[in-house]
């Protein structure tokens, strides 16, 4: 992983139950990430879902919910 590319870690499906619960929502209205994206951790099928982590200007860590398309 390059030093500028942001971390993305492949969630366990527990954690995704928790995140679709905590939000109120189904897998299907998370933001899609194709299959093919350089960025995306060994191993990535369809279906799943992956949490980003970037850090902004002041070091600051937003975190982005995507499923793999």
């Amino acid at each position: 992983m390059h030093t500028l590319q942001p971390k993305h870690l492949k969630l366990k499906q527990t954690d995704v139950k928790e995140l679709l619960e905590q939000y109120n929502i189904s897998i299907s209205q998370l933001p899609k990430i194709k299959s093919n994206d350089p960025g995306l951790p060994e191993g990535c099928q369809h279906g799943e879902v992956v949490k980003i982590e970037r850090k902004d200007a002041e070091g600051k860590i937003n975190v982005y919910f995507r499923v793999v398309a």
